[in-house]
């Protein structure tokens, strides 16, 4: 496994990345409301996104495999997961959750980040799922220094999710980024003494993104070969900041 180390110059280029990419972000969301289709909204990300002068980075994904991502953003509502491909049948609704995952590539590097969000006026339980997973990324952020280990990452996000009452799903994980969309090491967001360690250094960029189940953390993919959903059908919340690791502790790449 190699870990990318990104010099000065790689830095302030994956800063800027995920400064743009923020920005995509809060068009975005001023966007989402019940009765817009999903496919709308992606059309709305890519014109962004080249706006800012980047190139969509999920656009074309996994071309080798014979069936590439064919948006800008992953869509996905409620049950669904990750990786949900925009459509014009799928129209948002008053009380959905929208998770939008979305990715950047800025002058040869890569910001990948993720939100949810509640669309129109939202219940309880819908509030409670997202607020938990943006707290866990929280959480485990707080873990990650110069010389520490991604396992307190991973234990931080386990905790807060589980005694909050939900489950963390385990076949998808963050990633390391950089000039690749995917780069060592694989970030679980839960513990397990199997997949070994990782110390952790000054120059790593890592995309840290929890996923979170109202019911059981077990998953199904769905017949388009791309969109995971609960496999109970319950509600599933995103949350996801690519982050450079600094000699005082983190910074957050993908914020404004």
């Amino acid at each position: 496994m190699t870990i990318s180390i990104k010099n000065d110059n790689e830095i302030k280029l994956m800063r800027e990345s995920g400064r743009r990419l923020a920005q995509v972000m809060v068009e975005l969301e001023k966007a989402v409301h019940p009765g817009i289709s999903t496919l709308i909204l992606d059309k709305l990300a890519e014109e962004l996104v080249l706006r800012k002068g980047g190139i969509p980075a999920f656009k074309g994904y996994g071309k080798e495999t014979g069936n590439p991502f064919p948006a800008t953003i992953c869509a996905s509502i409620n049950d669904e997961v990750v990786h949900g491909i925009p459509s014009e049948n799928v129209v948002l609704k008053e009380g959905d959750i929208l998770k939008i995952d979305i990715g950047m590539k800025y002058q040869g590097f890569f910001s990948d980040m993720a939100r949810s969000f509640g669309v129109g006026n939202i219940g309880e339980k819908e509030k409670r799922i997202i607020e938990t997973v943006k707290n866990a990324l929280s959480e485990g952020i707080k873990k990650i220094k110069n010389g520490g280990k991604l396992s307190e990452y991973s234990k931080a996000v386990q905790t807060y999710v589980e005694d909050n009452g939900y489950s963390v799903i385990r076949n998808l994980v963050g990633h390391g980024i950089g000039k690749k969309l995917h780069e060592d090491p694989q970030i679980p967001n839960y513990y397990n003494r199997r997949m070994g360690d990782l110390k952790l250094e000054v120059g790593m960029t890592l995309a840290l993104e929890p996923m979170i189940n109202e019911g059981g953390y077990e998953t199904r993919l769905g017949d388009d070969g791309w969109v995971f959903k609960t496999k109970d059908g319950k509600l599933s919340a995103h949350w996801e900041d690519t982050i450079l690791i600094t000699e005082k502790g983190v910074e957050i790449l993908t914020i404004l």
